[in-house]
């Protein structure tokens, strides 16, 4: 990332380079972006993305391979706290492409919607003209293709020449695409934005904002869909509780010298 508002140097929370932002340092920072037609690539982190980070390396590179990584989670705010680094707050994926909206309404910003079925993309692209009337919507697909298609959608999205790719596909698929094509898209921001079309469709409900800020976020999802979602949350939580408490300890003896 060159010629764009300076960055301040990311965090190491257990071993995942944290960039310590707020959303309009971000959303400002996106601005210089599509103004210098510079490549910005957004990755966010949050617990379990971070535990399958440790136990995948595909994942982990195509991560790391995002200009800015933002906390996507209070937990990782509050990991890297208790670690002694300070990140300002939490700046959740859905809340940077909300913020892209509202920004992109004024400026005309051209974007590209790319995931979720066709169902919830036919009506996040109608709800954003009906919302965002200036917000130019240059293209959409649905996130259900085979690989071998992916170097078609590439070609397609270069051709609508987006100022803003959104890619609503689960992890690890989206680092995956990114990883491999953001570079050859000619789009100057790209972001992961995975259920986060779900959510503005309507088909699944958002956390209040006190269970967000108590860092329950999860929580909630899992009481949306207890069957499919209880393993995976438990499992995750506890293993990166686990990664925490290690790293503290790990420090313990550097701390104690200070």
């Amino acid at each position: 990332m060159s010629n764009v508002a300076v960055v301040p140097a990311p965090c190491e929370v257990l071993g995942v380079p944290i960039h310590p932002l707020t959303l309009a340092r971000v959303l400002d920072i996106v601005d210089s972006a599509i103004q210098s037609h510079t490549r910005l690539q957004i990755g966010v982190v949050n617990a379990a993305k971070i535990v399958n980070m440790q136990r995948d390396q595909v994942l982990r590179q195509d991560v790391l391979s995002s200009d800015l990584i933002l906390a996507d989670g209070m937990a990782v705010v509050w990991a890297a706290r208790m670690l002694g680094y300070c990140l300002p707050e939490r700046v959740a994926g859905i809340d940077v492409m909300l913020g892209m909206f509202t920004r992109g309404n004024r400026r005309r910003y051209r974007v590209y919607c790319l995931g979720a079925t066709d169902d919830v993309l036919a009506t996040v692209v109608y709800r954003l003209g009906a919302e965002y009337p200036n917000l130019q919507i240059v293209g959409s697909r649905n996130g259900y293709f085979a690989a071998e298609m992916e170097e078609q959608v590439a070609a397609d999205i270069r051709a609508a020449r987006p100022d803003i790719l959104l890619v609503a596909m689960t992890s690890p698929k989206k680092e995956q695409f990114l990883a491999r094509w953001s570079e050859q898209l000619g789009v100057p921001v790209c972001h992961g934005v995975g259920g986060s079309f779900d959510v503005f469709a309507g088909k699944v409900e958002r956390a209040p904002e006190v269970w967000q800020r108590l860092g329950l976020e999860w929580l909630y999802r899992v009481k949306q869909e207890p069957r499919r979602l209880w393993k995976r949350y438990l499992v995750t939580n506890t293993l990166f509780c686990s990664l925490v408490l290690r790293e503290l300890v790990r420090h313990l003896p550097n701390t104690i010298a200070r």
